[in-house]
């Protein structure tokens, strides 16, 4: 089967290691199965900006999204989150499994600055599969911005 996200990542030369693993039911079994920390499990977040208009906002899994800031950043009054079918729609992508790479439109990038000199793991386009990347090369061949916006996870 073709993963438009693995190829993506590797028509950029970008250094990835994949890793496959069964279901997971929350962030914390995913950093366990990718033998990562949970800040190292980065969430892909669809943000709709306007009719038709998305980004991605990738944020560490210890974090969410602050809207003041990404509203701020981006100087807009309202965002909002797609449900699932239009996140699909618009990435190509199952949510659970949603990644900037391959996408079926290369919507912009915008990432938590936390991520910074990290190894981090990224969904790769389908259940049970993640890839670990370096955050600084993986946000380069993404032309992201990288900028603060985000919040701790609530406990």
């Amino acid at each position: 089967m073709v993963n438009p996200a693995l190829e993506a990542m590797t028509a950029a030369e970008l250094g990835h290691r994949v890793i496959r693993h069964g279901p997971v039911r929350s962030l914390a079994e995913a950093a366990e199965a990718r033998g990562a920390e949970v800040p190292d499990v980065v969430k892909t977040i669809v943000v709709r900006r306007g009719d038709g208009d998305y980004l991605f906002v990738l944020v560490p899994g210890d974090r969410v999204i602050s809207w003041p800031k990404l509203r701020a950043l981006l100087g807009v009054s309202r965002l909002s989150m797609p449900d699932a079918a239009a996140a699909k729609d618009a990435t190509g992508y199952e949510r659970g499994t949603i990644t900037p790479f391959g996408s079926s439109t290369a919507w912009p990038v915008f990432a938590d600055e936390r991520m910074a000199g990290r190894t981090i793991t990224l969904g790769a386009g389908e259940h049970g599969t993640a890839v670990a990347v370096a955050a600084d090369e993986a946000l380069a061949a993404l032309g992201a911005t990288v900028a603060d916006l985000s919040d701790p996870e609530a406990d």
